[in-house]
């Protein structure tokens, strides 16, 4: 299916956000997840389906000041 992952369009076969995490090697437990705009925690990831032309964000922490 195709979804945009971080702005960018991407073919997956992730079904849920949880899948998409592992399938692009994210550090899950580092990281903030939001899917057409809504915030997905951490413990609902696994639930979260994904769906054809779905927006998801993944963001990591940044350090620096």
């Amino acid at each position: 299916m195709r979804i945009d992952l971080n702005g960018a369009p991407i073919e997956t076969r992730a079904r849920t956000l949880q899948d998409l995490i592992e399938e692009h090697g994210f550090a899950a437990a580092a990281v903030a997840t939001a899917v057409n705009g809504s915030f997905i925690p951490r413990t609902a990831r696994g639930t979260a389906t994904l769906s054809e032309g779905a927006r998801v964000e993944v963001l990591s922490p940044m350090q620096g000041g």
